[in-house]
């Protein structure tokens, strides 16, 4: 704003309304540090990424196709985590380990 109305009433309105401006800057400010909290909560709730995981085909009833590490990007969808004793058993009996996280070297399986 370059220049304030000279006259009482225009200068009433514009109070008025950044007051009302500055009522919704707060509701917003409240608004975004609740979401912000939520977030960190969540963040803290999560439970940490599984070390290992089985990756199953769409019937369920097949082996497993492949062995992943637990934060592998590559797994599908359809992975349950497992614990190392169940990660090494799997690759040993010749379910395929991912060539992309390589779960064989990080369990010490030689070919």
């Amino acid at each position: 704003m370059n220049e304030l109305p000279p006259d009482l009433p225009r200068l009433r309105t514009l109070e008025t309304w950044l007051q009302l401006q500055l009522k919704n800057i707060r509701q917003a400010i409240t608004s975004a540090e609740r979401q912000e909290a939520e977030q960190q909560r969540g963040r803290q709730a999560r439970p940490p990424a599984p070390d290992w995981l089985l990756e199953r085909g769409l019937n369920p009833n097949n082996p497993p196709l492949y062995v992943h590490v637990g934060d592998c990007t590559m797994a599908g969808k359809r992975v349950r985590p497992v614990d190392r004793g169940t990660a090494r058993r799997a690759l040993i009996e010749g379910i395929p380990a991912c060539g992309h996280c390589r779960p064989d070297n990080a369990l010490g399986i030689l070919d």
